[in-house]
């Protein structure tokens, strides 16, 4: 290699080969994109990331999301170059490498550092797990919001806790997709001047050219959405490519889109079919041949030449070391001059609870006639966030309807003038919403989200990913069955539950009263891993008295006995949600008659199959096989808890349009077809010998 060489060429060239070797010993995977991109990321990482690689969840460094994920390649090289370090779990920094380079060797191989796509967790330092185009770019606008609450709650004069920056890498399938115009319009809408997309607008995706289905001028749609919108017309202009992040730093009154004009080229001069290059290895000989033309050693794999990393050092690093410095030593005398604020910081950064966070929970007296569930969920949320000041959410333009506004003094609304308020509006956009809470609960404050149960279809990928992710991301959906009455079947949930528990890591949560509705909150308050959805009606469900029955308390272990009969149980009723009260008149009349009954509140699955062994079968025991489950949703899965010969009263169709007392009795939710499915069971049980 020449010794005229500059460091920047080197660096950015050792990214490309370090992407290219792993994509061909893996046989698997993207280097197009990783290797135009190099230039791009390295001038962003080397001039202007605030990020300190041995520290790499310091509260206020800038963050960084490559959203075109398939791309990942380019960012464990990059990660292994500026030698960032392991956090634990328990949020301790090691001296390990987060990406070694036999990480990277084994890139998309099992049990790798360096899996196919970026994974939140699973590898220090990257913020936010990325594969489904336009996550990312949605991700990347919660992260801004919450910078901005976090400089509104936490800034005080001489005292800037919070001023970091959101970039967030994308492609033209980024820009395809849905999620990312929802987030672009609503980042617009606020303002979110410390957020920045830099768009790879090289015209492939993995079918070809993108004028297949594509040709829309992304430059005047971002204006449109009132983004600042700049333009490099070659990816490898170090110099052009600074003044476009400068321009973004120095703009304070709205988002920017950097788009960067590059090609999927790899300096062979006979790689002719870029595109299926995009998604394939380039094989031996390309790689000998490209390797050629950057001057490399055609043979050497895997070479970090003397000098990168130090270069890094000097550079990226250096800087992040020196800023994270002076943060620490403003947050000394912070935390002096403003204890309480100083003390929410850190408790919010390490997922803990302020003490006494529950004190104010309403508790709800015996009522007939009862409350929704969505008005007490209302109650306790209001009463959760006064003393929780991070909890902060809204609805996708339902907030009237599922009553999760704040109202409390000084709440306020989160608007482009007010980043402080703590009532966020989403709009209908129930997909950029989930995405959105995502990347606010990635930078530790907790949030929250609210709209009709049959909708959640429309934000389902930010459920999945907070799982994968292990983010306390939390729901509220309303409107939770054919309770819903005259809106009829499009708006009468059937599928949705069953949908939801499916998803591993969820903790779906259907209480069947007002103080369910305060235990539940319990339990999801102290979940630091786990998103939560609340599964709340809009029809009032009767307030149980617990002087006759069980404690609600017993919603922490997912389901329990909530009323039973003297001795072993001839049959068991299992309910959640509306239809527990709806057990419960059921189980009153067996009683009434003889007939030994137990029903047993089952508000969440997850939670129950969590509970030892022993105490599943005090409240299942394995002898009575006579059950019966009622829930107004699909009866998949119910086989789990009723067995194959229990009868499961559910929806076996989609609902119908009529007032709730008519659909209630058109399909069967009402206590005589309870108690006759019960005498069944326990008819056929006594056939049976059980």
């Amino acid at each position: 290699m020449s010794e005229s060489t500059s460091l920047d060429t080197l660096s950015i060239n050792t990214i490309r080969t370090l992407a290219m070797d792993a994509v061909q010993a893996a046989n698997s995977g993207h280097p197009g994109t990783p290797m135009s991109l190099a230039p791009v990321a390295y001038c962003l990482w080397q001039q202007f990331l605030r990020f300190d690689p041995n520290d790499p969840i310091w509260p206020n460094r800038d963050r960084f999301i490559l959203s075109n994920g398939h791309a990942s390649m380019l960012l464990y090289s990059l990660m292994h170059l500026a030698g960032i370090k392991v956090v634990t779990r328990d949020y301790k920094v090691t001296s390990d490498l987060s990406v070694k380079l036999e990480d990277i060797k084994r890139f998309r191989q099992l049990d790798s550092k360096c899996p196919g796509h970026p994974e939140y967790r699973w590898t220090s330092g990257i913020e936010t797990t990325t594969g489904p185009l336009g996550q990312g770019l949605a991700n990347s606008a919660g992260m801004a919001m919450a910078g901005k609450w976090q400089a509104a709650h936490f800034n005080k004069p001489d005292f800037e806790m919070f001023n970091y920056n959101v970039y967030s890498i994308c492609g033209d399938g980024c820009m395809m997709e849905g999620v990312s115009s929802e987030a672009a319009s609503l980042a617009g809408h606020q303002r979110l001047s410390n957020l920045c997309w830099i768009y790879d607008n090289n015209h492939i995706t993995i079918e070809g050219n993108t004028a297949l289905a594509f040709s829309e001028d992304v430059a005047t749609r971002f204006i449109a959405y009132g983004w600042n919108v700049t333009r490099v017309g070659d990816a490898n202009d170090l110099e052009m490519l600074a003044r476009a992040i400068q321009t973004f730093q120095k703009t304070t009154d709205r988002p920017t889109l950097i788009i960067v004009d590059s090609h999927i080229a790899y300096g062979a001069p006979n790689k002719q079919d870029t595109s299926a290059a995009h998604g394939e290895p380039l094989g031996e000989e390309e790689i000998r041949l490209t390797k050629k033309n950057y001057g490399w050693p055609e043979d050497a794999k895997f070479l970090v030449p003397a000098g990168v990393p130090e270069h890094f050092q000097q550079g990226m690093g250096k800087r992040g070391k020196e800023l994270r410095d002076a943060w620490n030593a403003r947050y000394a005398e912070y935390k002096k001059k403003h204890a309480d604020l100083a003390d929410q910081l850190m408790k919010m950064q390490h997922r803990e609870l302020p003490e006494n966070w529950d004190k104010d929970l309403p508790k709800f007296p015996a009522d007939a006639k009862g409350i929704a569930s969505r008005d007490s969920n209302g109650k306790v949320l209001n009463a959760l966030a006064q003393q929780v000041p991070w909890l902060i959410g809204g609805a996708a333009d339902l907030a009237p309807s599922t009553k999760t506004r704040l109202t409390f003094k000084d709440a306020g609304d989160f608007e482009a003038d007010n980043h402080g308020g703590r009532n966020l509006h989403y709009g209908i956009r129930e997909h950029a919403m989930g995405s959105i809470l995502n990347g606010m609960s990635l930078c530790k404050i907790r949030p929250y989200g609210a709209g009709f149960l049959i909708f959640s279809d429309y934000g389902r990928a930010p459920f999945r990913l907070a799982a994968l992710m292990e983010i306390p991301v939390i729901y509220c959906f309303t409107h939770d069955s054919i309770g819903v009455g005259e809106d009829g079947p499009t708006h009468q949930p059937v599928e949705q539950l069953a949908s939801l528990r499916a998803i591993p890591g969820i903790v779906v949560l259907r209480p069947g009263d007002a103080n369910e509705v305060v235990e539940s909150w319990r339990v999801v308050m102290k979940l630091r891993h786990e998103p939560a959805i609340l599964i709340l009606s809009r029809q009032a469900l009767p307030t149980l008295d617990r002087t006759k029955y069980a404690s609600a308390a017993g919603v922490a272990k997912g389901a329990y006995v909530l009323g039973d009969s003297e001795g072993k149980p001839d049959v068991i009723l299992i309910g959640t949600g509306s239809e527990v009260s709806l057990c419960v008149k059921a189980y009153e009349e067996l009683k009434a008659e003889g007939i030994k009954a137990r029903v047993v509140s089952m508000p969440s699955w997850e939670l129950f199959e969590q509970q030892s062994e022993e105490y599943r079968a005090q409240v299942l025991p394995p002898d009575v096989t006579a059950r019966v489950s009622v829930e107004q949703a699909s009866v998949f899965g119910w086989e789990r808890y009723v067995g194959m010969t229990g009868a499961m009263i559910g929806m076996h169709t989609f609902g119908s349009s009529a007032p709730l007392k008519d659909l209630e009795k058109k399909f069967g939710f009402v206590p005589e077809k309870v108690v006759a499915a019960a005498k069944d069971q326990v008819a056929k049980a006594k056939a049976r010998g059980r």
